[in-house]
């Protein structure tokens, strides 16, 4: 499996565990007879953090391993001579 692919499936991976929090309040509440803020985000309260962690520690994976794959092609072009002096 390429890094591209892990980078965007880990991000893809990133995006379902954040949407996940909002849909499980969601099913949580579902049978409350009147909606607010406030009960929405106690119901959030009660499903925990622990998805939003992991949701952002898939996107910072990801977003490395594009760097990481992005960083690889550029070393394998003649132009990568050109574009590290340009930084020094």
């Amino acid at each position: 499996m390429s890094r591209r692919t892990v980078g965007v499936s880990l991000i893809a991976i990133a995006a379902v565990l954040y949407a996940t929090r909002y849909i499980a309040a969601a099913i949580f509440g579902s049978g409350v007879s009147s909606w607010s803020s406030n009960i929405f985000r106690a119901m959030q309260a009660d499903i925990g953090n622990d998805l939003v962690w992991l949701s952002i520690i898939a996107l910072i994976g990801g977003i490395l391993y594009l760097m990481w794959a992005e960083i690889d092609v550029a070393k394998k072009s003649q132009h990568y001579d050109q574009f590290q002096k340009s930084f020094d």
